[in-house]
């Protein structure tokens, strides 16, 4: 992003801070008073009968399977590269057979994650996530620091940006628009629609993990291991302030100093992904070197080990443990978690050869998830919605963002963003008409199960008056 469009190009994900900072002062608190051990659990206690169940189950599955192995997946993608350029990787031949260097690294990736994401319950991940982000961030910093002296210092940096992106503005202005006489414009490469699109619309209309419209994911499983409603909320606060204030800055200034040191990016491909990876390779002495491998280690296994906990609470919790096995032991259930950690990874490394980039990867999910959040944070504060709108409102999106990307997408250019943000608009125009149309033609869920839930979470809010008045 940043060697293509400067700092604003970080708008594509920023624009998330939005919905994260909807679930610190809006959601947190409810997701507490939920009192569940997973998101999708909040499904039948919101919802009754075999819909609830069914979405459950359906949301579970889909969310621990399809989604968590695309992002398990382009992680590892990651990592894969990091290794493979930093290590010096290549073929092996043993015993008649020759094993590629990235099937090296996908094992160096497997031995290093499982080595204590098996053994790590929630508890343990927190904990280490806590040590792995000051290394992290520790190393990133660092390397800033080197890639800007090797550039010749941050006013070099500016001036022979200024040459590459056309002017200083565009490459470091961090809203994507100019202001002129004749108004204000957005850069060439951020049409207006899709700036529109994606600070008007992404941020509350598509789910995406870490800033789910109206919380959840691994987000609300911090907010369920917290000791209190305040706590819940703090925890939900720092990691908006540490994710998106505190952690691109680093990686930010090291990507602009790539696109001057490395102009072609790296590789026949041009891959400007790589070029932080080899930027380091290339500029950090010994020591330090070490230490930013220990970094890159610290954040893949930082994101793999959340992935898998997050994945496998889903698999043990929602699905083993609530249909299949209601009675076996504590003892049963952890073993059958450990099993599930380890079948979601091998299952992921079967993704990540499927995927050609990490951009590509993550702007994929966002079209699958695109006309979900609506709905999402509608649960909260009315009472007509019901399983049946959650279940529509996914199938729709899935099935509609499947079709624009292979018919609307293509008509645009590679890269183009006004094809994301067409698939986007599309997506969530369709899948709404589709779960309103469903939530009014199916039964609303009954006084017991409204009256259970706004006794447990007190959701407040008009769209709650019809239960309240009771």
């Amino acid at each position: 992003l940043v060697s293509s469009h400067g700092v604003a190009g970080n708008w594509l994900w920023w624009n998330m801070l939005m919905s994260g900072m909807l679930t610190v002062f809006f959601f947190a608190r409810l997701w507490r008073r939920a009192n569940v051990m997973t998101d999708v659990e909040f499904a039948e206690i919101r919802y009754g009968g075999k819909p609830a169940a069914a979405l459950r189950v359906f949301r579970s599955l889909y969310l621990a399977i399809p989604i968590n192995l695309i992002i398990l997946g382009w992680v590892t993608r990651a990592m894969i590269k990091i290794l493979t350029i930093s290590l010096g990787l290549r073929d092996v031949h043993l015993v008649g057979a020759t094993i590629s260097g990235q099937v090296i690294a996908v094992a160096i990736c497997f031995i290093i994650t499982m080595a204590y994401s098996v053994a790590a319950g929630m508890w343990a991940v927190l904990w280490t996530d806590l040590v792995q982000f000051v290394i992290k961030m520790t190393a990133v910093i660092v390397l800033a620091i080197f890639a800007v002296k090797a550039v010749g210092g941050m006013d070099v940096l500016k001036a022979k940006l200024a040459t590459h992106f056309g002017s200083e503005t565009a490459a470091l202005s961090v809203l994507p628009l100019s202001w002129g006489p004749a108004g204000i414009t957005a850069y060439a490469w951020m049409p207006l629609l899709s700036l529109a699109v994606f600070l008007g619309v992404q941020w509350w209309a598509a789910w995406y993990p870490g800033a789910e419209p109206g919380g959840g994911g691994y987000v609300a499983q911090r907010i369920f291991s917290a000791r209190s409603e305040r706590d819940g909320v703090l925890a939900t606060l720092s990691f908006q302030v540490a994710h998106y204030a505190l952690r691109p800055w680093p990686w930010i200034v090291t990507g602009l100093a790539t696109v001057i040191l490395y102009p072609m990016g790296i590789g026949p491909n041009h891959d400007h992904e790589a070029a932080y990876v080899q930027a380091f390779v290339d500029l950090l002495p010994t020591p330090w070197r070490g230490f930013m491998m220990a970094g890159f280690a610290a954040a893949y296994m930082s994101t793999v080990a959340t992935q898998l906990n997050w994945g496998a609470s889903y698999l043990v919790n929602d699905v083993y443990r609530r249909f299949l096995n209601k009675s076996a032991t504590e003892k049963h259930y952890v073993s059958v978690s450990r099993l599930s950690t380890v079948l979601l990874f091998l299952l992921s490394t079967i993704v990540t050869w499927q995927l050609s980039s990490v951009e590509g990867a993550w702007k994929f999910l966002l079209a699958l998830g695109a006309g979900t959040g609506l709905v999402l944070i509608l649960r909260w504060y009315w009472w007509r919605i019901n399983a049946w709108s959650e279940i529509s409102a996914m199938l729709a999106s899935f099935i509609v963002s499947a079709i624009a990307m292979n018919t609307i997408a293509t008509r645009y250019p590679a890269g183009d963003l006004r094809a994301d943000a067409a698939v986007m608009l599309v997506t969530v125009a369709v899948s709404t008409v589709v779960w309103l149309s469903v939530t009014f033609l199916t039964q609303p869920e009954s006084d017991a199960v409204l009256n259970s839930f706004y006794n447990r979470v007190r959701p407040g809010g008009p769209g709650w008056a019809h239960v309240s008045a009771r």
